[in-house]
């Protein structure tokens, strides 16, 4: 860049000033949001979605008297929260969650639930790991998931689970040929990257005669997640060791699913490899990805941003961290896990079904 070219960016005369407050405004959008996400832990931490969960209208010092803390600062946080849409203001100093905005952030078990989201970035995004982050893209090292704040495992399990409630039994199962009647009659599945084990845990309710294992590296998330199972009284029929992707055991395996991780492991050929070696001759894989298209600008759109910052703050590190580092990163669409498939030696690949946020795939030897 040349000196002159610094003295046109200063001279505001060659800007179009339309393009400049469009670009502004955006700008602002995003500076609300970044500052509302710490208040929306704090209003799931302090209870204040919680006790507006009736639907009833009510004033700050009524929310405050509620949840044990001070007026002025729900009074604060209650404005902050109607400015962004998140709660609504019926005037007269009275604020109330409508159904929609109750079942994105009070109910857990809903489709809509949102807050998990909120808490992995923010963890993901904590000064600590800022900092091994600007060093990952001077050096290409990574970030491997387990150097991150516990935040993030606790809010990507949160984040993920509404959509495999929503679609996981009903729609995502049945989308791939044969494989619901062999569950229903019992089937010995695997769950690879299972994390917290949600996924596991769903599909192991609704099939009681099959036995499903969860897979992960990250011990701490197996131990979390054999507590889930425990809690639910699943133990017999599930279990959850601590194993990565190129080296689980266990089978001949029926199904072997991937929720929403391939993407983030350094050789995804290598493990898709390892697991034709663990699948029964007629076994499935299931593989569930972030949805997304096969160029950068088909992925230009809301949920391609948070994809794709997603990718860059927390995929392709942790990809980058492990051997061969691939890095497919989020928003690797179509083409490119057809390819990783057939360099893994599986002959029959198909996109078996999709939501607005996911594309399931199908893969068989």
């Amino acid at each position: 860049m040349t000196t002159d070219d610094v003295s046109d960016m200063r001279d505001m005369s060659v800007l179009d000033e339309g393009r400049l407050n469009e670009l502004l405004g955006k700008v602002v959008t995003d500076l609300g949001a970044v500052a509302v996400a710490p208040l929306l832990s704090i209003g799931e931490r302090l209870g204040l979605f919680r006790a507006l969960a009736d639907g009833g209208p009510v004033d700050s010092a009524k929310l405050a008297e509620r949840t044990g803390t001070v007026e002025r600062n729900v009074r604060e946080w209650l404005a902050a929260m109607a400015a962004s849409g998140y709660v609504t203001y019926d005037g007269d100093g009275r604020f109330r969650l409508s159904p929609e905005q109750a079942a994105a952030f009070t109910d857990e078990e809903s489709p809509a639930f949102v807050l998990g989201g909120f808490q992995a970035f923010m963890a993901a995004a904590r000064p600590e790991a800022r900092e091994k982050l600007e060093r990952a893209f001077k050096d290409g090292g990574g970030v491997g998931w387990h150097e991150h704040h516990p935040d993030l495992f606790a809010g990507t399990a949160r984040f993920f689970k509404p959509g495999y409630a929503a679609h996981l039994v009903d729609e995502w199962l049945p989308a791939l040929d044969g494989v619901v009647d062999k569950l229903r009659a019992g089937a010995r599945a695997a769950d690879v990257g299972c994390g917290l084990g949600h996924s596991t845990l769903y599909m192991a309710r609704a099939f009681p005669q099959s036995r499903f294992t969860g897979f992960d590296y990250h011990a701490p998330s197996v131990d979390a997640a054999r507590r889930l199972a425990g809690e639910g009284g699943l133990d017999g029929q599930v279990s959850f060791e601590v194993a990565g992707a190129a080296d689980f055991t266990g089978g001949p395996y029926d199904l072997v699913a991937y929720f929403d991780c391939l993407h983030d492991m350094g050789d995804p050929v290598g493990a898709l490899a390892h697991t034709r070696e663990q699948l029964a001759p007629d076994g499935t894989v299931m593989l569930v990805e972030p949805y997304a298209g096969d160029s950068v600008q088909d992925n230009l759109n809301p949920l391609g941003r948070a994809f794709y910052a997603a990718s860059s703050l927390i995929c392709t590190p942790a990809s980058q961290s492990q051997t061969v580092g691939r890095a497919l990163g989020a928003q690797a669409g179509e083409a490119q896990t057809r390819q990783v498939a057939a360099e893994a030696g599986f002959g029959r690949f198909r996109r078996a079904t999709e939501t607005p946020f996911n594309l399931v795939y199908e893969a068989r030897i």
